[in-house]
């Protein structure tokens, strides 16, 4: 059996029908990688190619590579109507490359081939990776036609920046193909088995971020000592660039501030990096101002930093007695920061989201000190994790619990703990914003 027609995912579930729209752009090469992705995680994909693809890539090779003839006529098996089947069957529908020409007609409705008619007939979610010049995608009708098909539900990504067709570089470029499979892996955890346009199992939307525009920090920032050393913290990134994806795959636009993480960049975010808990606010603060709905501090802040920089190494004397002293000062306290903006009536997002990473004392247990510092921090929503040990820092799986402030004045509210992979603490904690976002209205 080839690897396109399997009937069953991994772990004995349903294959996911996917259908892979390829249109006409240099980067239809790419697409070939990201077909093998999806069918090697055992989806059940169908390649619907422009004409203009096929002068890129041949249908023998779509072929071969999904175990399915490749469908490019509105006119072949007619007696199937695959205009309109096609698009009702899947359970994702992924476009990648995605041209400007191609978005102009999905945003306009128009059906003049085989997959902008699979577009309109979809009743799944739907992915677009777009690729093209950089005068294309920042040109006018280009950002129309986006904005057009997010506020519709359709998940757009943003595309990558580097090297284009010839010695061109800019925004413009396919994201990673890795990249695009990852957001439709999500898609798929949140859609299936739903057959409506863009809902959960549970009946809420897909694409429940779509218009909101988020602010994402992650990793650890480093505080430098002298030009090879620094204060520094155990944090990964894992989970803030886990948001930072979920929420891809819910529609926001996301911005993502990213304190010296070794992790490749998640398709459709811009991502910001920075180094110092100094370097780290001004960014936040700059593009929470600039129209974000949310921000999430997932990052680890260092408390302090040296009130000095040696400027060269600082060297190890003989004298074992003869060690340095360092002197500290505290770094500004980005959450509280923000909370402050926003009640001084400043540009502020409407949810502010805090992360603590608590372990208990002799005062009192993780859950106790967490509360104090919702209390301090004045934030909506707090992520708590206990890190006794240092059970959660690099590590796949983790545990958190999410705090609410209480109304009427009375003790957070904590609730039920959420224990799985980073992606499903993402989702967890994204459920909470939209619902916060929701009754706020």
């Amino acid at each position: 059996m080839t690897a396109g027609a399997a009937g069953a995912a991994p772990g004995g579930a349903r294959a996911a029908r996917i259908v892979l729209g390829v249109s006409g752009g240099i980067a239809a090469y790419k697409a070939c990688l990201l077909l093998r992705l999806l069918t090697e995680s055992g989806h059940d994909v169908r390649v619907v190619a422009t004409e203009a693809a096929l002068r890129f890539v041949g249908e023998p090779t779509w072929a071969a590579l999904s175990g399915h003839p490749v469908a490019t006529k509105v006119w072949d098996d007619v007696h199937e109507v695959p205009h309109v089947r096609l698009g009702r069957e899947a359970d994702l529908v992924v476009v990648a490359p995605a041209t400007a020409d191609l978005l102009a007609r999905a945003a306009h409705g128009r059906a003049d081939d085989l997959l902008t008619a699979t577009l309109l007939t979809a009743t799944c979610p739907v992915l677009l990776a777009p690729a093209m010049h950089t005068e294309m995608w920042q040109h006018p009708a280009t950002r129309h036609n986006v904005a057009l098909l997010r506020e519709r539900g359709t998940i757009v990504l943003d595309p990558a920046v580097g090297r284009l067709t010839g010695a061109d570089s800019g925004p413009g470029r396919l994201p990673e193909p890795e990249a695009i499979a990852a957001v439709a892996r999500r898609l798929l955890a949140r859609g299936l088995p739903s057959r409506g346009p863009a809902t959960t199992p549970s009946g809420d939307q897909v694409a429940d971020l779509a218009g909101r525009h988020v602010v994402v920090s992650a990793g650890g920032t480093r505080e430098p000592l002298d030009p090879v050393r620094f204060l520094g913290n155990r944090s990964s990134g894992l989970q803030g660039y886990a948001l930072a994806a979920a929420a891809v795959a819910r529609g926001a636009k996301v911005t993502l501030v990213a304190a010296n993480v070794a992790l490749p960049d998640p398709a459709g975010v811009d991502v910001v990096p920075v180094g110092t808990a100094r370097e780290l606010q001004e960014r936040v603060v700059a593009a929470a101002g600039s129209g974000a709905d949310v921000v999430v501090m997932a990052a680890a802040v260092a408390d302090f930093r040296p009130v000095g920089v040696a400027e060269h190494k600082i060297k190890k004397s003989d004298d074992a007695a003869d060690a340095p002293v360092v002197h500290l000062v505290r770094n500004p306290d980005v959450l509280a920061d923000l909370v402050a903006r926003r009640r001084s009536g400043g540009p502020a997002p409407r949810v502010i989201v805090g992360f603590a990473a608590e372990t208990g004392d002799a005062a009192g247990d993780v859950l106790h000190h967490a509360r104090a510092k919702l209390a301090r921090k004045g934030c909506d929503l707090l992520v708590v994790n206990d890190v006794s040990g240092g059970k959660v820092f690099g590590r796949a799986e983790s545990a958190v619990t999410l705090l609410t402030p209480d109304a009427a004045g009375g003790p957070a509210r904590a609730g039920e703990p959420v224990a799985g992979g980073k992606d499903e603490i993402a989702d967890a904690v994204w459920d909470a914003v939209v619902d916060l976002l929701r009754r706020s209205g």
